[in-house]
C-alpha cells in the first residue's frame, strides 16, 4: 500500500529526490552541494502528502526547512540521506526537505509551513521540525531552531538525537 501511495505522488507531481553523495561514498565530503531543497516544489502539497503517508505508516515526519546554498542545511541533508542514517530513520521517520530561500534577508519562501506548526519566524537554516502523524510539533520550537549549526555538530550526536528522540 505504501508503494501505491508513493506511485500516486509521483503521478501527481512527484516527491523530491533525496540528496546522494557525489563521490559514491556513504558520507559525502563537506563540500558536496546538495539539491535536496527544491525551490520549485509545491512544499505545502508535499507536506500534506507526507502527513498522509505517516498517518498510514505510523511514522513521524521530519521537516527540514533549509536551502541548498546553506552549508548547514546541505550537511544535514547529506547526513540524513546517507546509508547509515537512512537505514535508522526509515524505521521511525519520513523526511521532507523544504526550501525556504533566504529568510534571514527577507527573501524567504514556504515560511507559512513553519507558522502552521507554531514557529512564527524562521531565523536560521536549517530549522528541523519533528511532527506526529496527526501534524503536531513534537520537538520544541527552541529545539527546531537550534539546528543552525548542523555542519559543526557531531555526527554520532545527530544520529542519537533521531534514534532516541522523545517528544518535548
Amino acid at each position: 500500500m505504501r508503494c501505491l501511495l508513493i506511485f500516486a505522488a509521483l503521478l501527481a507531481g512527484g516527491v523530491p529526490a533525496t540528496a546522494a553523495p557525489a563521490n559514491g561514498s556513504e558520507r559525502p565530503d563537506s563540500f558536496y552541494v546538495t539539491k535536496a531543497y527544491d525551490p520549485r516544489a509545491d512544499a505545502a502539497k508535499l507536506l500534506d502528502f507526507k502527513l498522509t503517508v505517516v498517518k498510514f505508516t505510523g511514522q513521524k515526519l521530519v521537516v527540514v526547512l533549509g536551502a541548498n546554498w546553506c552549508h548547514d542545511s546541505a550537511a544535514l541533508a547529506n547526513l540524513l540521506t546517507s546509508q547509515k542514517f537512512s537505514k535508522m530513520l526509515a524505521r521511525d521517520y519520513d523526511i521532507l526537505f523544504v526550501d525556504v530561500g533566504h529568510p534571514q534577508t527577507g527573501k524567504g519562501r514556504n515560511l507559512d509551513i513553519a507558522k502552521r506548526f507554531g514557529i512564527k519566524k524562521v531565523t536560521g537554516t536549517p530549522t528541523v521540525m519533528v511532527l506526529s502523524a496527526d501534524g503536531k510539533l513534537l520537538n520544541s520550537k527552541k529545539d527546531a531552531a537550534s539546528w543552525r549549526n548542523a555542519a559543526s555538530r557531531d555526527e554520532d550526536a545527530i544520529y542519537r538525537y533521531f534514534a532516541e528522540f522523545t517528544p518535548a
